[in-house]
């Protein structure tokens, strides 16, 4: 399979939904109001006609923190009962009988997807998912998080946290990796994202975790236009991501 092949939609904040041939793997959902009259993809909300797809239908969620969990998430097997959800081991919700909670180093199999889990620099985990021929990586709160009000000793520590986990992450082909570019670092928004790049060489780096701020994704994007990979850049809710 080709990434040109398959089908990526932003929904918000780190929530993205990924088409492959035979799976639809949803990460980190969690802005619902329930109060959208127009619940589709298209409007950033996972609605009865893509929950009622014939694919399997995987849901990611990295932590518990509220801007990356909802527990809708389980009210969709209302629509069909095809659905695992893959949760970071500190989410303690038991909503359904189709959970498996992973931990930082765990793998897992399931029919012929594989997924891998590696740390965060924050709560939960890291996903990398080898699904239909393809390699996905989802950084959840994964990010070298350099803020402007910490101490020196505090940013230099997350520093060294960081770059150790991205030479574990490192050994790994990656097609598409979804990573925090936040703006609330102010000038060090674009360190993770960078280094990222340079180090795991992701065929195509798809932004995340910046909030209403698209504009961050186009200055992320014109910033390393040099680099050999395709940087999105991402505009409204529900749009369409291409290779």
């Amino acid at each position: 399979m080709y990434l040109s092949d398959i089908k990526i939609n932003y929904l918000y904040n780190s929530g993205f939904v990924v088409e492959t041939k035979n799976h639809l793997l949803v990460f980190d959902y969690y802005l619902d109001t329930k109060k959208e009259c127009k619940r589709n993809i298209e409007n950033g909300f996972l609605g009865s006609k893509e929950l009622t797809t014939a694919k399997t239908i995987l849901v990611f969620c990295s932590h518990s923190h509220p801007d990356h969990f909802n527990s809708v998430i389980f009210s969709w097997e209302d629509f069909n009962n095809n659905i695992s959800y893959i949760l970071s081991s500190d989410i303690k919700e038991k909503k359904s009988n189709n959970i498996h909670y992973m931990s930082p180093y765990n793998t897992l199999k399931l029919g012929n997807t594989h997924i891998e889990t590696f740390g965060s620099t924050d709560l939960g985990v890291s996903f990398l998912v080898n699904v239909d021929g393809i390699s996905i990586f989802h950084a959840g709160d994964l990010n070298w998080w350099d803020w402007f009000d910490e101490s020196n000793e505090y940013n230099l520590n997350m520093e060294k946290d960081f770059k150790s986990e991205i030479s574990k992450i490192k050994l790994n082909n990656i097609d598409v990796a979804f990573f925090p570019i936040d703006p609330r670092l102010k000038q060090s928004y674009y360190l993770g994202g960078e280094y990222f790049i340079k180090e795991t060489k992701p065929k195509m780096f798809i932004p995340m975790h910046f909030g209403d701020n698209y504009e961050v994704t186009n200055k992320f994007a014109d910033k390393f236009k040099t680099l050999d990979c395709k940087i999105s850049t991402i505009h409204e809710r529900g749009e369409q991501l291409y290779f």
